[in-house]
């Protein structure tokens, strides 16, 4: 029995929520009613994130993804990462395949050396500020994670998601924990020609975390992927388009 922070919302078929990079359910909020009207969405905390435990590192993505088999306890469910969260699905995928029924893939990357990584600026901001208390980090880096712009048009939501962000806040241990763990994971090829699950592919072309070519990459070696390229978004595409983006991901999960 999983020990992590987990909510269950709705009814039907289990569908897992992933999050990324010191995210939490609280990033859900376009996601959870949405899908909970035609799912059993089965959304959690991350392993040293949100109101789940804030365990000491050192983490491994492969960890994280037996994490996410213990929070679905056998249950066969689509699975949607995020990010980090995205890594987590693969895992999960190739580890635990009985529990994969369908798979999507946002704003994710998959590793070795076709992966392309992070631009500078963006790691310049998080290694300069990733030490600070959680309120400075996240005001001063998550700018990064939308569209150029993107905060400055939507002043009001984005304060409202730094708030949520920082009710329940990541420490910067656990953040940075999290962080070896994806850049362990992206130094690897991990053998995503064996993932068994028809798979979506979600990516916006403005995103300053996981460039846009990974997606292609990741569509380039999963059997049965198909790409949604979603132009001029951020990494938090589903946050910034959400009603677009949980129509195609649940176009996918029912075609």
């Amino acid at each position: 029995m999983s020990d992590l922070h987990v909510e269950e919302h709705g009814d039907g078929f289990p569908l897992l929520l992933i999050q990324g990079l010191g995210y939490a359910t609280w990033a859900w909020r376009f996601q959870l009613p949405f899908f909970a009207g035609r799912y059993r969405v089965v959304a959690f905390d991350n392993r040293g994130a949100g109101r789940s435990p804030k365990t000491p590192g050192p983490y491994t993505i492969e960890g994280l993804a037996d994490d996410a088999a213990a929070v679905l306890a056998g249950r066969r469910a689509h699975v949607l990462g995020i990010s980090m969260g995205g890594y987590v699905a693969q895992a999960l995928a190739l580890r635990h395949p009985q529990l994969v029924e369908r798979l999507v893939l946002c704003c994710t990357g998959s590793g070795g050396p076709r992966n392309v990584t992070t631009p500078k600026a963006t790691t310049d901001a998080w290694e300069a500020h990733a030490h600070l208390p959680p309120h400075e980090f996240a005001r001063a880096s998550m700018p990064l994670a939308f569209a150029p712009g993107w905060t400055e048009e939507h002043p009001e939501l984005y304060e409202q998601l730094l708030a949520a962000r920082l009710e329940f806040p990541t420490p910067p241990e656990t953040w940075r924990a999290q962080y070896d763990a994806c850049w362990d994971f992206v130094g690897r090829v991990s053998p995503l020609e064996e993932i068994a699950a028809r798979t979506l592919v979600v990516h916006g072309t403005a995103d300053r975390i996981v460039p846009y070519e990974n997606a292609l990459h990741l569509v380039d070696r999963i059997p049965q992927a198909e790409l949604a390229t979603f132009e001029d978004a951020g990494h938090l595409v589903f946050v910034e388009r959400p009603d677009a983006f949980n129509d195609r991901v649940l176009r996918s999960l029912t075609v």
